[in-house]
């Protein structure tokens, strides 16, 4: 259930997120989805993680 945008933190059923949905293509997320909190990144040459300290740690693999 993603009630934020994972790059800007805004809600994501408010705005325009297509800019947005176009540099996640590029980029890692930034703000948990599910509870808007900033997201500690971690970006290496294989990939990048992201841990939210709610909801655990999303990866690129």
């Amino acid at each position: 259930m993603e009630t934020y945008c994972d790059r800007c933190g805004e809600p994501a059923e408010e705005g325009e997120h297509e800019g947005c949905r176009e540099a996640r293509l590029m980029e890692p997320p930034r703000y948990c989805a599910r509870c808007r909190r900033r997201m500690v990144v971690q970006v290496t040459p294989m990939g990048w993680t992201a841990r939210c300290s709610e909801h655990g740690v999303l990866s690129s693999a």
